[in-house]
């Protein structure tokens, strides 16, 4: 069978990606009469599973502790940090009433918890030899996000937000710290063979109250770019104002550093469109709910037909007994060429296709979802071919996806050809910058985009300015973002 295309999965991306959501029955979007807000299905709530406890993983082996703060901030709260309020008060739901009953201050619901967080971190730390400290927490903030709203990508409420807090001594911990946050996010990423741009936003774009945001985008089928982790450096600006001081190694006492970093649920929709072909979804073995799913192909009679069930049941224990999380689907209201479509669409990494032949044979037809290449395989050495089957669509993922995302980043002289290139395909381009504000602008209005920032870590660039002809600095990547 000829390798599944992708297509339409370029050309027609969005309407693609809202089809692979309801055909996967991963998120129910658009019927729920509160706008940008949708359902997790019992399919993509396992794969929402998946990726959170991966990120726990990686999270709890480098020291975070896991807490859970309230949905509701007093407005006095929010409002501690200037900058920060500032940033977030077009965005955040407010509750003003208990029943009939008009409340003495206004509660936010949680667009963020940098000022809770700062605010208990004041309670529970007062030296320098409780430090650093690393919490995080996965919970639902909501946002009033003005722009058109879209599954899993633009939300209202955002149901699997990873934000992480952490406190140090010193400005250089607390770098450390930033750099701790990208690798693991790199880690995580790559894990789940999701490709990244890491881009240190300009000044007018980083995080509210943050002394700068370094970001990871990923380029979308479609060309557009899609923001799906951040790391910020908080400096001492929620410390200083919440008065919250420790005391330090030389006895003196000062406004401890903070940095955070989050992820949401734009995870999974990153999950689902670096890796989807023209037939639907695609899963990496390590976060499949369903890793192998075994078709038993009915029998002439029913004796036979009862060994081919035996036999597909034996499979689906030997595979479970090995860690491999499997299923046989034996509906019989059901042809098997109608659950190989269900299941392809789930991205289910491996099938096994088991009939008579295969029984009397003590073989397994196995089917690859990447490829869709099928290999008979006799029943003892199954396990180990599946699992060196995982390695190799892992493989396969990672490199394609990598391979999209480097053919969709360029880098330009001048104005006119970066043009040329987002009104194509889109993507990513990247211009030599002199690094002022008037010419990024010049440069984002002219070529009807937004500013990206500048590669991370630090490029310095050769050439000129396209716009003022001064000596670039390091160039600025730009795209047509989500």
């Amino acid at each position: 069978m000829p390798r599944p295309t992708r297509e339409r999965w370029q050309r027609d991306f969005p309407r693609w990606f809202d089809e692979v959501l309801d055909r996967a029955e991963i998120y129910d979007y658009g019927r729920y009469p509160v706008k940008g807000m949708g359902i997790w299905m019992p399919y993509g709530f396992q794969i929402r599973k998946k990726v959170l406890e991966l990120i726990r993983q990686l999270l709890d082996a480098r020291g975070h502790e896991e807490v859970l703060f309230p949905l509701l901030i007093p407005e006095w709260m929010l409002a501690k940090e200037s900058e920060h309020v500032k940033g977030f008060e077009d965005e955040v739901y407010w509750v003003t009433h208990g029943g009939l009953e008009e409340l003495d201050q206004k509660l936010a619901l949680r667009p963020t918890s940098e000022t809770p967080i700062t605010y208990y971190e004041s309670l529970w730390i007062q030296s320098y030899k409780q430090l650093p400290r690393k919490f995080y927490q996965i919970v639902n903030v909501f946002r009033y996000e003005t722009k058109a709203t879209k599954a899993l990508i633009r939300l209202r409420e955002i149901t699997s937000f990873k934000e992480a807090h952490t406190v140090h001594e010193t400005f250089e911990d607390a770098e450390r710290q930033v750099l701790e946050a990208i690798d693991i996010y790199k880690q995580f990423f790559d894990r789940l063979g999701i490709p990244y741009l890491i881009s240190k936003r300009p000044d007018w774009d980083k995080f509210a109250g943050a002394l700068y945001t370094i970001a990871f985008d990923l380029i979308m089928p479609d060309g557009r770019t899609l923001q799906i982790g951040t790391v910020h450096n908080l400096g001492q600006n929620f410390t200083r104002a919440f008065g919250f001081r420790i005391q330090r190694r030389d006895e003196t006492f000062d406004y401890p550093w903070q940095t955070s970093y989050g992820i949401s649920d734009r995870v999974v929709a990153a999950l689902v469109s670096a890796h989807g072909d023209d037939v639907g979804l695609v899963l990496p073995p390590e976060v499949a709910p369903v890793q192998v799913v075994i078709v038993p192909i009915p029998a002439k009679s029913p004796s036979d037909d009862e060994r081919v069930r035996e036999y597909a049941e034996s499979l689906r224990k030997d595979l479970d007994e090995n860690g491999i999380r499997s299923r046989v689907d034996d509906r019989p209201e059901m042809t098997p060429g109608e659950k190989y479509y269900y299941w392809d669409a789930k991205g289910v990494p491996v099938r096994l296709e088991v009939g008579l032949r295969e029984v009397n044979e003590n073989t397994v037809t196995v089917v690859r979802r990447d490829t869709l290449e099928k290999r008979v395989v006799k029943r003892p050495e199954l396990v180990g071919y599946v699992k060196a089957l995982f390695d190799e669509i892992y493989k396969s993922l990672y490199e394609r996806s990598w391979s999209f995302l480097r053919s969709m980043t360029s880098r330009h002289e001048d104005l006119e050809s970066a043009k040329r290139a987002l009104e194509g395909r889109g993507g990513v381009v990247e211009l030599p910058w002199c690094g002022s504000y008037e010419c990024a602008a010049k440069m984002t209005e002219y070529l009807q985009a937004k500013a990206l920032g500048t590669p991370w870590p630090p490029e310095r660039a050769q050439g000129r300015c396209p716009v003022c002809g001064r000596p670039a600095v390091t160039y600025l990547r730009i795209s047509k973002q989500y």
